[in-house]
């Protein structure tokens, strides 16, 4: 974009833009030469609107930990209704089958952010522990609603769930595992808390 050119949401426009870079290269080439050239602006953009390159990508991180705490109300108001184990199908891949997994790779070989973010979440891993939590309120929520055991731990339940999806869609250059597979795995970290069908 040439020098005096508007850009509308500069903010958005970067974090795309770091996005597509993300998903196309990986980490290692997430830098604000590679984020501004693929915004197609002037690499001082980035560097009028964040202090830095780190700056930036822990605002990146947030901005998507903030996408995946949106979900939360909306996925507990839902409880009660629905199958449990296809809802979290469906939660987990759309997690995981976005940029997530990607944000989550940049956050571990990165210590500078890992750092900077220590600010919003003081332990675990950034992103993954935000959806720990959206996904044990959904669970609580379905306890509650008495459609798990009274008994179930929701705390330990949360991040196998978050855990075993994370490991199944890890591997960005893989192809992403089908609904069948994830709702396998759902299904089994579940299995022993769920009611038993009527026979």
């Amino acid at each position: 974009m040439p020098t005096g050119v508007a850009m509308r949401d500069v903010r958005r426009q970067l974090f795309d833009a770091a996005e597509r870079v993300l998903l196309s290269e990986g980490p290692s080439a997430l830098t604000s030469r590679a984020v501004t050239d693929e915004a197609g602006c002037a690499k001082g953009v980035l560097h009028r609107h964040f202090a830095d390159c780190d700056a930036f990508l822990a605002e990146l991180v947030r901005d998507r930990i903030a996408r995946i705490e949106g979900q939360s109300d909306a996925l507990v108001a839902a409880a009660g209704a629905g199958d449990v184990v296809d809802r979290l199908t469906r939660v987990l891949t759309e997690l995981f089958g976005s940029v997530a997994v990607a944000v989550v790779g940049l956050v571990v070989s990165r210590d500078t952010l890992r750092t900077r973010l220590r600010e919003t979440t003081p332990v675990g891993i950034p992103v993954l522990t935000e959806a720990t939590a959206v996904v044990a309120s959904y669970l609580d929520a379905e306890r509650k609603a008495g459609r798990l055991a009274p008994e179930a731990d929701v705390g330990a339940l949360a991040p196998m769930l978050v855990g075993t999806a994370h490991l199944l869609f890890a591997d960005r250059l893989a192809a992403a595992p089908g609904t069948a597979t994830v709702h396998r795995a759902v299904a089994g970290v579940l299995s022993g808390v769920l009611p038993t069908p009527d026979p």
